[in-house]
């Protein structure tokens, strides 16, 4: 592989988790503000849909072989867990944390993937070696920090007036004495985004899958879009009965779902999938911990949100 060759893969990776950062933003205001987490998800994977058909099909008509079942259940798995799945698990995450908070998991990311990769014989770490040592060290250093986010939040580093900073959990310098229901719902929000980490850790390994049957971008997230879109309805449907939560009703909202929808599960994905298919699952998803980062400039600068020292220590050792 060239230098330039070398390098797409990780500026690209960089970029898209840039651009995931505005998505968790975005979503937690349109979240403060009383929009369904299900029906996000559902717009979000509708618009990548129709955005991407068309793309797909002019650009690969001449290239794409023709679709058999063993790709159509790849695929239709792949939407579940990394788009349906995913979505709502990281959604409902964020109506009980911020999204600076929400993204720290991202750091756990990595780890999942690499220790899935090592049970599916995708990577290998041997343990005589100094390497393969530093790399179970370094897995199980990172799983430790993800606990202790959820168990510890530190005293705040900035100050803040914004209505998730006031409500999402009682400040309490340098303690983990927090009220009770402000706890709970903290706890509640780390453990769903730690399912979806899990989740989107399980969907770089199936995508690696498909990289090999469907080399196809642009095709390949336009079908997963579609499922993801159709599993999300099904879901909706079974959580949310009262209709009028499907009406966006402000600017915000819709400039976020389609946001939301062209760029984070249209373009990103399609991004993520080209890297997967360039350099692997592990190394693709070692990149998401920027997410945090942007996640967090964002957070302070846009929704005013507190940042805590011991959040930050932990995230950085993450």
């Amino acid at each position: 592989m060239s230098d330039g060759g070398q390098w797409k893969p990780a500026v690209g990776m960089v970029v898209v988790n840039f651009a995931f950062a505005i998505v968790n933003v975005l979503f937690k205001e349109i979240l403060d503000q009383g929009t369904s987490s299900v029906v996000i998800a559902t717009y979000r994977l509708s618009i990548s849909a129709i955005f991407l058909a068309p793309i797909a099909y002019y650009w690969e008509r001449k290239s794409r072989p023709r679709l058999t079942a063993s790709i159509f259940c790849h695929l239709f798995l792949s939407a579940l867990v990394g788009l349906a799945f995913t979505q709502y698990l990281f959604l409902k995450g964020l109506e009980y944390i911020s999204a600076t908070f929400s993204c720290a998991f991202l750091n756990t990311v990595p780890v999942n993937t690499f220790i899935l990769a090592l049970l599916f014989g995708l990577e290998k770490a041997d343990m005589t070696s100094k390497a393969g040592r530093r790399k179970m060290l370094g897995a199980f250093i990172c799983m430790g920090g993800a606990v202790l986010l959820i168990l510890y939040r530190g005293i705040p580093i900035t100050k803040s007036h914004s209505k998730a900073a006031t409500t999402d959990i009682l400040n309490h310098a340098g303690t983990m004495m927090i009220s009770g229901k402000k706890r709970q719902r903290w706890v509640v929000g780390s453990i769903l985004s730690l399912a979806g980490c899990f989740m989107w850790s399980s969907w770089f390994l199936i995508q690696a899958k498909i990289s090999k049957i469907f080399p196809f971008q642009y095709s390949s997230t336009a079908i997963m879009s579609f499922f993801g879109a159709i599993q999300s309805v099904i879901l909706s449907l079974s959580i949310e009965r009262n209709l009028s939560v499907w009406v966006l009703k402000t600017k915000m909202e819709i400039l976020s779902v389609l946001y939301g929808g062209i760029i984070g599960s249209g373009l990103c994905y399609v991004g993520m999938s080209w890297c997967v298919k360039q350099r692997g699952p592990v190394f693709t998803s070692a990149f998401t911990p920027f997410t945090q980062i942007f996640a967090a400039m964002f957070g302070f600068s846009i929704l005013h949100e507190q940042i805590y020292l011991g959040r930050s220590l932990l995230s950085a050792l993450g």
